[in-house]
């Protein structure tokens, strides 16, 4: 049988509990408003959203910087997600397509975060290291999909790259107003003409 753990013990795993507990909500607080529309929320608004006190989520975070760096570490993990999904297709022209319906499932459920990213990023350091970041990422994951010669071919992956990106997405859904079946087939379209 297991002795009690301390009186001085426990009370520190229960404030260490706590913290965690007001972290994760103030993060939650972070990403449920920005996805409902307000991409540059105050701390006053994550703080009431989350159920507390602003002097809680400066404890937790130095400033508003380091919560979107935190809510950013969120994003990135749910779109590696998507990436590590195995392809259900062996030809590569294929594989391609597939990358238009995968990120925009992720575009779709991520988009009101990255047009934060975007938003915040001429403000946060953390913010632009980790966009361009991102482009680096969707772009190799592109690249590993595309035979060496097609790969080299220089304008080629340009348009590839740009056809695919959450840029070419997001233009497609808000400017021009498409919904998410008709901006996917307009991309598929697109970049069959362009590699078959």
């Amino acid at each position: 049988m297991n002795p009690a753990p301390e009186p001085a013990l426990a009370s520190s795993d229960g404030r260490r509990r706590r913290g965690q507990d007001n972290r994760a909500k103030i993060v939650a607080a972070m990403l449920d408003i920005i996805h409902a529309g307000d991409l540059a929320p105050s701390a006053e608004q994550v703080a009431q959203r989350a159920d507390v006190g602003l002097r809680t989520v400066f404890r937790h975070f130095q400033d508003m910087d380091s919560l979107f760096r935190e809510m950013s570490v969120v994003i990135m993990g749910e779109l590696h997600a998507v990436a590590e999904t195995p392809f259900r297709s062996e030809d590569w022209r294929e594989r391609v397509v597939e990358l238009v319906e995968r990120r925009g499932r992720a575009f779709e459920e991520v988009g009101p975060f990255l047009r934060a990213t975007s938003l915040l990023q001429r403000r946060s350091k953390y913010m632009d290291i980790d966009h361009a970041r991102l482009v680096k990422a969707l772009r190799e994951i592109l690249r590993q999909q595309l035979p060496p010669a097609v790969a080299r071919d220089q304008p080629k992956l340009e348009a590839l790259d740009l056809l695919l990106s959450f840029e070419a997405w997001s233009r497609l859904r808000r400017e021009q107003g498409l919904s998410p079946q008709r901006a996917q087939d307009t991309l598929v379209a697109a970049i069959r003409r362009l590699i078959d």
